[in-house]
């Protein structure tokens, strides 16, 4: 790849990196701020209430999939990515400074509740605003590969996150933690938001929009185009379910799970999560490339199936690993085995699209199952552990798995589609051409 395709893949992806770190830092976090909103009581029970307002951010992402896909369809991929990450560093700078219970009463949870609605709108429409500048501004036969660079900038927001906390866990006491360190991530996070705004502000127009029509379509970006499309909405909402479960389950919820039914150190739980998710991390592009090579349903099932199958002897062994080394093969093995969706959902969501319609029908669809599976996983992972039957979790995990592997075994290949021809069957008749392998530029943006 040359020099200019690594410069797209970079503007695409550092904005998406500073929108996860902020996401993710909120997760991870939980455990020290839980109790500075909420009255003292049950310790799970703050932290559940906690994490029920981190999954109020998720329901607010529909809409925000719906307002900025509609954005990124009407206005062009620059103006939703510009705009997703200003959102985002407005809300890091509320959490930052969200008084406490002791201050403010429940003032605290109101603020902490709008930061998350803002933060639920953001990354509702980052999510299919980054994936389709990826998928758009790649060359054809590197989609995959591209594309596997938003969950590599996933990761890494949530790696900077989690090495954050490890250097203010080594270096600030326990208590110092609680009372007032963990606002240190929100401040860090709107720093990180505002130079990644400067950035997106040059980036270029994608040529496949640019050259489509699309800013001309009457009904470009609209609900009436996307339900022309009901089928492959409901497509990206299906293979969608299980991967944003495990996904979740494996990254966010894993340094909680390991901490809290494990019995391990909070220091340790995050060493593990660091180094699992690193290794995760770089082997996103490696996946992507496979995927060009051999097609993206291959990775698919092999996701499915081994999520379905796998999950409940991983977190039945990860309660009991004890120690570091366990722990991290466990989780490494389940993130290799979610990377084969992780790796190329993104291309494959926005190769089911028409370019007039394609931000649109990435965001609202994803972020709707994103809502009820991926936004709920922690809730309902620590509502079986505070009913007595956490095991009940990790078949749940399994079972979203085996509703995708449905999907994936039906599904067509979408490698080699045309993206300036998808749609093009229904309007002549005729199927869309497979795409060559040359390259697919930018142009600058109006």
């Amino acid at each position: 790849m040359g020099r200019e395709q690594w410069k797209k893949i970079w503007v695409g992806s550092a904005g998406n990196m500073v929108e996860w770190f902020d996401w993710f830092v909120y997760a991870t976090f939980a455990v020290y701020f839980a109790d500075s909103f909420f009255p003292e009581g049950n310790e799970t029970a703050n932290l559940m209430n906690t994490m029920g307002i981190f999954a109020v951010g998720f329901f607010m992402r529909p809409v925000g999939g719906w307002l900025l896909g509609r954005i990124g369809d009407r206005r062009g991929r620059k103006a939703a990515l510009t705009l997703t990450v200003t959102l985002m560093s407005a809300s890091a700078v509320l959490i930052a400074i969200a008084p406490t219970y002791d201050v403010a009463g429940y003032g605290g949870v109101a603020v902490l509740l709008v930061a998350r609605l803002l933060q639920g709108l953001s990354v509702g429409g980052e999510y299919a605003a980054s994936a389709t500048y990826l998928t758009e501004a790649s060359a054809p036969h590197r989609r995959g590969f591209a594309s596997s660079f938003q969950y590599v900038s996933m990761t890494a927001g949530q790696l900077i996150g989690l090495g954050l906390q490890i250097i203010l866990q080594r270096n600030m006491s326990d208590a110092a933690l609680h009372s007032w360190g963990w606002r240190i991530p929100f401040i860090v996070g709107a720093l990180g938001a505002a130079i990644v705004f400067y950035l997106r502000r040059s980036m270029l127009e994608t040529e496949v929009y640019a050259e489509s029509g699309a800013a001309e379509q009457e009904d470009r970006g609209t609900l009436k185009a996307l339900w022309q499309h009901k089928r492959e909405a409901f497509l990206v909402m299906a293979l969608t379910m299980g991967g944003t479960v495990a996904y979740y389950t494996y990254t966010t919820y894993l340094t909680k799970f390991l901490s809290k039914s494990a019995g391990m150190e909070k220091s340790t739980a995050s060493l593990v999560s660091f180094c699992a998710l690193f290794v995760f991390m770089c082997i996103q592009p490696l996946a992507g490339l496979l995927s060009d090579r051999i097609g993206r349903r291959p990775l698919l099932i092999t996701f499915a199936v081994g999520s379905t199958f796998l999950t409940v002897p991983i977190m039945t062994m990860l309660k009991h690993a004890g120690t570091f080394w366990p722990a991290f093969g466990l989780a490494l093995l389940a993130l290799v085995v979610v990377t084969g969706y992780t790796s190329i959902n993104a291309c494959v969501k926005a190769e089911l699209f028409p370019t007039g319609i394609r931000a649109l029908g990435v965001a609202l669809p994803y972020a709707i199952a994103n809502a009820l599976f991926g936004g709920t996983a922690e809730y309902v992972a620590l509502w079986f552990k505070k009913s007595g039957v956490e095991s009940g979790f990790y078949w749940y995990v399994a079972g979203c798995a085996a509703v995708s592997l449905v999907v994936y075994l039906t599904m067509r290949e979408t490698r080699d589609i045309d993206l300036g021809r998808v749609g093009a069957d229904r309007r002549t008749g005729q199927a869309a051409p497979a795409e060559s392998s040359g390259a697919t530029s930018v142009t600058p943006a109006s």
